[in-house]
């Protein structure tokens, strides 16, 4: 048999009998599975404090101490209705009144402050800018401790202890620098040919701020506005100094009263109380999180 015979014969029977092909598992798809597994463990790790928190909702306070596992041995919902008949001859309904009128208190003088003042260091020259907004973001330095004595000696004196005022009004007077920096970053990414044009069409400061800036800084104030309503609302230290009438008390200072150093502390109560003060917390998160991720990712405008 001749050479081009034999090489006919391989080649037709390679053809009939091909030989196995090896499946080739892409690089791409076992990193994603590892990078999957890694987030599943990771996830897990984070919300295992919340769900140790919403199952010892139905622990008995007798449990707590003989049972650290996730499920109760004896699960039961008196916590909920103990805490909703309310404590102290107060109804529950009241502290979270409380804690709202504060903090949408706070989050409207957040964003009216703050855009003002951001408004004045991006787009107002003046002498000393420069100064005053160093100055202005010196102070995130400051810890809050720091000033605690002498501004409540201030407001001993214009007799406004007791009240939601001491919380309130600082807020109005664009004292959170981080709001003010994070607005005057998204402002000075806006191009200022908007500004000469409206300045042109005879606009003030005024006018261009409402028409123009305003609307442009949209997801900045969104973004201010959730941390500002989640920073207050889970304020503790500030209530604590200023508000002395138990009726007045947000919800962290409520959670004080089921826990008595001189008595027996009701600890399925305060985890009850706890879970139910984090529900709007996690309601307002999941319902504006598309904004909150908007207004971090977003630089403004670019032009």
């Amino acid at each position: 048999m001749s050479t081009i015979e034999v090489d006919r014969a391989e080649l037709l029977e390679g053809q009939l009998n091909p030989a196995p092909k090896r499946k080739k598992v892409k690089r791409g798809t076992v990193n994603t599975v590892i990078w999957f597994a890694v987030l599943i463990v990771t996830t897990a790790v984070i919300l295992y404090p919340l769900v140790w928190l919403v199952f010892s909702t139905f622990k008995p306070s007798a449990e707590f101490g003989q049972n650290p596992g996730l499920i109760p041995d004896n699960p039961t919902i008196n916590n909920y209705l103990k805490v909703l008949d309310g404590i102290a001859g107060i109804p529950l309904w009241r502290f979270f009144a409380n804690s709202l009128l504060i903090a949408v208190l706070a989050v409207i003088g957040v964003l009216a402050s703050s855009a003002l003042a951001a408004y004045a260091f991006a787009r107002i020259k003046f002498k000393g800018v420069g100064i005053f907004f160093a100055a202005m973001i010196g102070t995130l330095l400051l810890p809050f401790h720091v000033i605690i004595i002498p501004q409540y000696i201030m407001f001993q004196k214009l007799d406004l202890i007791d009240t939601y005022v001491p919380l309130i009004l600082p807020k109005f007077l664009a004292t959170e620098a981080f709001f003010v920096f994070l607005i005057v970053q998204f402002i000075r990414n806006i191009p200022r040919d908007m500004d000469e044009a409206a300045r042109i069409d005879g606009a003030g400061h005024i006018r261009i701020f409402f028409s123009i800036i305003l609307p442009l800084i949209r997801p900045a104030l969104i973004t201010s506005a959730i941390f500002a309503f989640i920073w207050t609302w889970n304020d503790f230290l500030g209530p604590l100094l200023y508000v002395n009438s138990p009726e007045k008390y947000p919800l962290p200072i409520a959670l004080r009263l089921y826990n008595d150093a001189t008595s027996t502390s009701d600890y399925g109560a305060t985890v009850a109380v706890s879970f139910l003060a984090l529900l709007p917390i996690l309601i307002f998160f999941i319902v504006f999180q598309r904004f909150l991720v908007e207004g971090v990712a977003t630089q403004g405008l670019k032009g």
